[in-house]
Parts: C-alpha cells; sequence; structure tokens
C-alpha cells in the first residue's frame, strides 16, 4: 500500500527538514495527488493504473511528492462524534503582538486541537478543535485557552455540523 511503503519517507514526529522549493506538478502529478486524498491506503499497483503510468513511475512520483514536502503525509479521516469527540469549536484568538511562535506551541499541546492558524482580519489565530462534550470544551476554553498570559481575548463559535470535502475526482 502507498501508506507503507511511503511511511518511512515522511517524518512523523519532530520538526522537518526545509523543503526544496517548489516544483511545478504536471497533471500526472495531480492526478496522484487526487488519488491519494480520496483513498490514502490506494496501492503503487492502482495508482499506476489509474494514472497510466509504469509502478516504477508512480513510486518514483510518489516519493518526490513525500521529499518536496508536497505530501506532508498518510493518515486517516476521522468521524470525531463516533471516536467520542461529539462536540467541535472554532476559538479565535487575540494575541500580544509578536507572541504568534510561544502561543502555537501551547496550543499544540492542547488535547483535541485539531488545526491551528495564524491569520490577518479581526482576530490573530483561528483554532479548530474536537472534545468529548460542551463540559469538556467549556474546560479547554476558561482553564486552558485564557491561563495562556499571551491570549488577550477568545471567542468561540461551536460548530453545529461538519463535513470533510471530498477532493474532485
Amino acid at each position: 500500500m502507498a501508506s507503507e511503503q511511503m511511511a518511512g519517507g515522511a517524518d512523523a514526529g519532530g520538526p522537518a527538514p526545509p523543503a526544496p522549493p517548489a516544483r511545478p506538478l504536471d497533471a500526472v502529478d495531480q492526478d496522484i495527488l487526487r488519488m491519494l486524498q480520496a483513498d490514502g491506503r490506494a496501492s503503487i499497483r492502482s495508482v499506476a493504473e489509474r494514472v497510466h503510468v509504469s509502478r516504477a513511475n508512480a513510486y518514483a512520483r510518489i516519493n518526490r511528492l513525500v521529499e518536496d514536502g508536497v505530501i506532508r503525509g498518510f493518515g486517516a479521516r476521522v468521524d470525531h462524534e463516533r471516536a467520542g469527540q461529539g462536540t467541535s469549536a472554532y476559538i479565535t484568538l487575540k494575541i500580544v503582538q509578536n507572541s504568534w511562535r510561544t502561543v502555537r506551541e501551547r496550543l499544540r499541546q492542547l488535547p483535541g486541537a485539531a488545526h491551528i492558524a495564524l491569520v490577518g482580519g479581526d482576530f490573530d489565530v483561528l483554532l479548530l478543535v474536537h472534545t468529548p462534550d460542551n463540559r469538556a470544551l467549556r474546560e479547554l476554553v476558561l482553564t486552558r485557552l485564557q491561563a495562556i498570559p499571551e491570549v488577550l481575548s477568545t471567542r468561540t463559535l461551536l460548530v453545529f455540523e461538519e463535513e470533510d470535502l471530498e477532493p474532485p475526482g
């Protein structure tokens, strides 16, 4: 399977080495990306057949996409509710100027943190979290987030329904 064969090439822990400069992706690379986004467990053979290249060519292309940092890893799409994380929220944060790196490190350690983004606009950081229930969300916001000295304010947007968009194809 692609995920098993490629797993050795991607470092799952620690900072990644600097990626080489971006190269343009051709139509075959784009097709491979779409296929792996839809099914990260696809075998090299099935990828090669679907994009009409040899297995060696498909393997080399996937390796290059991993080495170039285009593919950051392989993973599972999780139904958070079925996994016991039935409450999701986007939390906006205003933070002390020039404290992004410190805040980011603290946010990475939060249980249930799924996505962290430094953004421009009315707030500085957008954080997506998944928690077991509203009580756990309340604890996360009021006890953990607001205890970070560089966090000036938070606003919580409760997610009622969500859907991961599938790549076209």
